[in-house]
Parts: structure tokens; C-alpha cells; sequence
């Protein structure tokens, strides 16, 4: 999940980026609103966490023009204005919630969950394949109803095994999807062997069906039948 937190104060910013790493969420910090603005428009997030008081165009500002140019990425409000009118002001702006600063954590993140929830009614939020489940939404990824503590990059890389389940994902489109490397090595390939490695270790137990097979001289591919 990809999350655009638009906030003028390093300190804040940072919390929120690390808190949320943390839990798996991959964060862009924006410093002023036309910053903000600009990432909206050029790339796609799952959901804004949106400042009010900020340099320049304020929060609110910025969320208006957001809507006008029709994006409708979820967007959470953290502002330290708590008035009545603050709040209507910022939810008739176009903003989906409002959350007052200082606020504790669990909240956010609950906040973030509910959201991202209703940001995707009409989008997949769960894969499956054989007994191994991933929830998009809460990141829980289990095997035969057993959950499975995987890293932030064990996750995104088994993601997106499932997004392609039953058709080969060469190296270089894991190189270029998950590492965000638009130039293939040989140091970024054995990068991603030791990765398909680990996940296999957590996925793959001796117990199980084999599940991540790798196709010699091709890549993986994500499927239940033997290779």
C-alpha cells in the first residue's frame, strides 16, 4: 500500500513515515502543499494523509484542487484545528476523514485500515491460492490458517506472486516492480534468488504443497500443481 502524507514538520513527517513503515505501508513525504499536489497528480496512492496548516497553499486549498482535477484518492485530514467548523469545513472540502492532532498511533493506523477498506469496495482485497491467504487490508498473510511473519519486501515480492499467480514473472520484472530498478544485473538477480529463498522458507514448509516454483533460465511462477 502506497500512502502520500503531506506534512511541513520534519519531526511529525518522520514519526508518521516510520510508524507506518513499520507496519508495511510504503510512505512519500511531501513538505508544502504544491509538493503534495504535484505527487497526487503524477503518481497514484492508496490513500493522502493531508496537513491543513501548511507553507504556501494550505491543506485545504490543495485538497479542493485535488477533487476539481478529479482525484479521488482517499484522503485523512491531521490537523490540530478541532472546531465544529473545522471539521465540516474539511470534510465538505472533499476530505473522506479527520483526525485531530496530537492523536496516538493505534488510531491512525485504525483510521488508515477503516479507509483503505472502503477505498477498495469495488477492488480485490484478498488473494488466495490453495490455503495461502493474503489480506490486503490488514496485511495478514496466512498458510493452512496459520499466519506467516514475512518483512515488508517478503510481502510486496509475495503480493505480487499472487497478483500473477500461474504465469511467470521474469527477474527483471521483480527487479522492476518491487526494487524499483529499471536496469538488470547480475548483483539485483541474486538479490532477488535470496528473497525467493526466504519466502519459500516461510511459505513452502515441508508439510505443505509447493506453491513457488522457479523456472530455470525464465523466473518464478506462483501456482499449486508441481512444476
Amino acid at each position: 500500500m502506497k500512502l502520500l502524507v503531506v506534512e511541513d514538520e520534519p519531526k511529525i513527517a518522520n514519526a508518521i513515515r516510520e510508524g507506518l513503515k513499520q507496519k508495511g505501508y510504503e510512505v512519500t513525504i511531501a513538505a508544502t502543499g504544491e509538493e503534495g499536489f504535484f505527487l497526487s497528480q503524477s503518481q497514484t496512492y492508496d490513500l493522502i494523509l493531508l496537513d491543513l496548516m501548511l507553507p504556501g497553499r494550505d491543506g485545504l486549498e490543495i485538497l479542493q484542487a485535488m477533487r476539481q482535477c478529479g482525484i479521488q484518492t482517499p484522503v485523512l485530514i491531521l490537523t490540530a484545528r478541532d472546531t465544529l467548523e473545522d471539521r465540516v469545513q474539511g470534510l465538505d472540502s472533499g476530505a473522506d476523514d479527520y483526525l485531530v492532532k496530537p492523536f496516538a498511533f493505534p488510531e491512525l493506523e485504525a483510521r488508515i485500515r477503516a479507509m483503505l477498506r472502503r477505498g477498495r469496495s469495488d477492488q480485490v482485497v484478498r488473494y488466495r491460492l490453495a490455503d495461502l491467504e493474503m489480506d490486503l487490508i490488514t496485511r495478514r498473510v496466512t498458510r493452512g490458517g496459520q499466519p506467516l511473519d514475512l518483512t515488508g519486501k517478503e510481502y510486496d515480492l509475495l503480493e505480487y506472486l499472487l497478483r500473477h499467480q500461474g504465469r511467470i514473472v521474469s527477474r527483471e520484472m521483480l527487479g522492476h516492480e518491487i526494487w524499483g530498478e529499471t536496469t538488470r544485473g547480475s548483483a539485483l538477480d541474486n538479490v532477488i534468488d535470496v528473497y525467493i529463498n526466504r519466502l519459500r522458507k516461510r511459505v513452502d514448509l515441508p508439510e505443505y504443497t509447493k506453491l513457488i516454483h522457479t523456472i530455470r533460465g525464465v523466473g518464478f511462477v506462483l501456482r499449486e500443481e508441481e512444476a
